[in-house]
């Protein structure tokens, strides 16, 4: 995406596959950013590949605000073709790859978590193509433990992510009405609903990657089991969420980062509002504990276009 320097000869490489709207890439982050500050002076050196999964994501204008967002300074390439994703025949996000001096591919790892396995790894192949470097002292460290990272008890997390739109869909999709390819329907919530399948109110239409609101009001409705709920959205005119959680408004225990926030500022009031924007990854919900929940998002301002639900 940018005039990136070849990795230079002997250096060793991670090839990090993602996707910046995935909550499972952008958790692993963290972890990247050490290792790119602790052991790029030793030979180790780091390749962003985003490879998207939604089409908004190939805009180079929403890739390069969200290096920036994460503070990214290894390259990261733009993979919009799939043309690295299907040389390594890859098929997830985030997933790394880990290869030697000579070319090698010595390990990977797919998803979250596996840090110090991965580090470790990092340091003997580190220490096999220089002996005589300090990386010796590093082992000897602690194992990194970046400020700001995530981990998630994944036993306690019981729902899926949720996927709208007729070709991604996964079937967790409550209403009697269903999907209907490139149409617009009126969905109405049914008396009572099922845990981890998604309900709409209003006028939507079914679109290939999300489902857009094309009635002024609109609704969603989830009951889920889990500590944290994103969504992945955007709204080019801007739309307003006023978000509920178990039929009440969100608070200082249970408010996402993108929550009672606008144009960057707090809102002020009791309610909870998410004012959805821009192309990316939407934090609505964060409780102290995991446990069942119910939300309810209630939309003003046709155009808001919902891709996916996720969890952590």
């Amino acid at each position: 995406m940018v005039n990136i320097p070849k990795p230079r000869k002997g250096s060793v490489v991670l090839v990090d596959f993602w996707t910046y709207t995935c909550i499972n890439c952008i958790r692993t982050l963290p972890y990247l950013r050490e290792w790119d500050q602790k052991y790029s002076d030793m030979g180790l050196v780091i390749i962003g590949v985003h490879t998207p999964e939604f089409e908004f994501e190939k805009e180079y204008g929403n890739l390069l605000n969200a290096v920036k967002k994460y503070n990214i300074q290894y390259p990261v390439v733009q993979d919009n073709n799939y043309a690295t994703w299907n040389a390594y025949r890859n098929r997830f996000w985030p997933h790394k790859y880990l290869i030697d001096t000579d070319g090698f591919i010595r390990y990977e790892h797919i998803g979250e978590g596996g840090y110090e396995e991965t580090e470790r790894m990092i340091q003997r192949i580190l220490m096999e193509s220089n002996p005589v470097s300090n990386v010796s002292e590093i082992v000897m460290n602690k194992i990194s433990n970046p400020e700001g990272a995530v981990n998630v008890d994944f036993s306690r997390v019981k729902t899926p992510e949720i996927y709208l739109g007729y070709d991604f869909s996964r079937g967790n999709f409550g209403n009697k009405e269903g999907i209907t390819p490139k149409m617009i329907v009126d969905y109405q919530f049914p008396l009572s609903i099922s845990s981890n399948n998604l309900y709409l109110s209003g006028k939507w239409k079914n679109n290939r990657d999300n489902m857009e609101l094309v009635s002024d009001k609109g609704s969603i409705l989830l009951m889920y089991q889990a500590k944290t709920l994103n969504i992945v959205a955007n709204s080019e005119s801007g739309s307003n969420a006023e978000i509920f959680l178990d039929d009440n408004y969100l608070d200082s225990t249970n408010k996402g980062i993108d929550t009672n926030i606008k144009d960057g500022k707090t809102l002020d009031g009791s309610s909870s509002l998410s004012y959805i924007h821009e192309s990316r990854l939407y934090n609505l919900v964060s409780t102290e504990n995991y446990g069942e929940h119910t939300i309810r998002m209630d939309i003003i301002g046709k155009g808001i276009m919902v891709y996916t639900f996720t969890f952590g």
